[in-house]
């Protein structure tokens, strides 16, 4: 009987599969015949057989062809079990320091977070396991990428942020300065002084600017647009932000960082070509939470864009402020007054380098509670400083006014200024009454270095001493406790900048008046 359409069907839908391909299923014979193979080539130890199988091996063969493809199999073959061999030890390794390394991941984690941004690398390359480590967001929390030459580029900084993630909680960037200057009242520096000289590398510090334009270490504009990305999840958290020194950065790059950053308790600023003005009225509106704003400028004396506006801005949206240092801008009285009088926890307030005022400011300027909380006050390297506003100023802290002030510094490479005549200056501390303020204040101190006169340090001089004295004397205690006036002639030539403590200490130690 001939077939039905529906049998017909039927037989049609059990069409036998077609075969699968081996080398998508390969026989678990081959693996055990490979893994036989392969073991006992391994468990050959003698080294001469091999040479000789091999030798043997080459010489059955009749063309230069076939002898050359067969020594280009066993190259290829070598390798791959050397690729093999090696990752195979890197697991076992990483393995191994996993079990023997005594801290826990999570403590690891802890002691990387606790190194620089250098170590931290560093110690990633050691091992897979470091690495993993490493990878933690925690490990950059605090990122530290200043070098005293350029190394690093926006690529690195963009990476470094983005591993950070919202556990970002400070930057320090750019080149660093060659000789740091650290101020008297903190272990840290409170402003790096720029100036041509060169440092332990003997790189000079316009080479290494030149070098920025050269390399493709370099830093742009845009180097902490990754501050902004992620919905601004890197930056929010952000607490400490340092530049130094990245020549592309203008303000209006600046203000895009600092307006991804509400929570900037530290903001120093070195070098960089920004103005004060812009730079102030950005951080009035997106950091009210700043306390320490440190900000050097780069052309001494010709920023005078600050503006009264902004400084009361700046005074009424920043009250937390207990740090500020201006230092190279043109920076008139009232000004200076709206700033030390204004912000009432300001602690530490340092001018140095600073034009156009002339000390008035510090007339009257405890009245109404102003500067009660100041501690340090550097004037140094003032060109307009009064001597007669000094004098003043020190009369009224005799008079029992500013009672946290422990250090100050009136220190002047010019001289200071004499009351009717800008071109007579001053070169002595001499109408200060020296004996009374250390009776008064026992552990004040007070800083003036000048181009000629004398050094003295006033905890050796007995009750008799109580003018400058007039011999030379030597002495290396530095502590606050004192009074300092230093005006060795080399020293103070030496070209180290404002702020420098290197010339001090070395003038300190050593004092000869020049009888002249």
């Amino acid at each position: 009987m001939a077939d039905s359409p529906l049998s017909s069907s039927s037989s049609m839908a059990k069409r036998p599969k077609p075969p699968s391909s081996p080398h998508l299923l390969p026989d678990s014979s081959d693996h055990f015949t490979m893994d036989a193979l392969l073991s006992s080539f391994l468990s050959l130890s003698d080294s001469t057989s091999i040479h000789t199988s091999f030798d043997r091996l080459i010489h059955s063969t009749d063309s230069d062809s076939d002898q050359n493809h067969l020594i280009q199999r066993a190259l290829h073959l070598g390798s791959l079990l050397l690729e093999a061999a090696n990752r195979s030890a890197r697991r076992c390794s990483s393995s191994h320091n996993g079990v023997v390394w005594p801290l826990s991941p999570d403590l690891t984690i802890k002691v990387f977070s606790m190194l620089d941004t250098q170590s931290v690398c560093y110690a990633a390359a050691a091992c897979s396991f470091f690495q993993k480590c490493a990878m933690d967001p925690l490990c950059f929390a605090n990122i530290d990428l200043a070098t005293l030459v350029p190394k690093v580029n926006n690529a690195v900084v963009s990476t470094m942020i983005h591993r950070a993630g919202d556990s970002l909680k400070s930057i320090k960037l750019g080149v660093l300065p060659p000789i740091p200057a650290p101020p008297f009242f903190s272990s840290q520096p409170l402003v790096y002084s720029i100036r041509n000289s060169n440092d332990a590398s003997g790189i000079s510090w316009n080479d290494k600017r030149s070098r920025q334009g050269k390399e493709s270490s370099i830093l742009t504009r845009s180097c902490l647009n990754s501050l902004s990305g992620n919905g601004g999840a890197p930056g929010a958290h952000l607490r400490r932000l340092h530049l130094y020194n990245i020549e592309r950065m203008d303000n209006t790059a600046l203000l895009a960082s600092l307006s991804a950053c509400p929570s900037l308790l530290d903001l120093e600023i070195v070098g960089l070509h920004v103005e004060l003005r812009h730079t102030l009225e950005s951080v009035s509106k997106h950091c009210p939470l700043i306390e320490r704003l440190v900000f050097e400028s780069s052309k001494t004396g010709r920023d005078d864009g600050l503006k009264y506006p902004t400084c009361n801005e700046f005074v009424l949206n920043c009250p937390n402020i207990t740090t500020l240092a201006l230092k190279g801008f043109k920076l008139h009285d009232y000004k200076a007054r709206m700033l030390v009088k204004g912000l009432r926890k300001l602690k530490h307030i340092d001018l140095s380098t600073s034009y156009s005022f002339t000390g008035a400011f510090l007339k009257n300027l405890s009245a109404n509670g102003g500067g009660d909380h100041l501690e340090v006050m550097m004037l140094r390297d003032c060109m307009h400083l009064k001597e007669i506003e000094v004098e003043r100023f020190m009369a009224a802290v005799l008079a029992g006014e500013f009672r946290l002030l422990r250090h100050l510094d009136i220190s002047n490479r010019e001289g200071l200024a004499c009351e009717g005549d800008w071109y007579n200056r001053c070169y002595s501390a001499s109408f200060i009454p020296i004996k009374q303020l250390l009776e008064q204040r026992p552990d004040f101190r007070l800083v003036a270095e000048f181009p000629k006169g004398s050094y003295f340090d006033v905890e050796q001089l007995t009750a008799s001493d109580a003018s400058l004295p007039s011999g030379s004397q030597s002495s290396s205690h530095t502590s606050y406790q004192s009074v300092f006036m230093s005006t060795s002639d080399g020293s103070y030539y030496s070209d180290h900048g404002s702020g420098n403590d290197d010339s001090r200490e070395s003038s300190f130690v050593i004092y000869e008046e020049n009888s002249e």
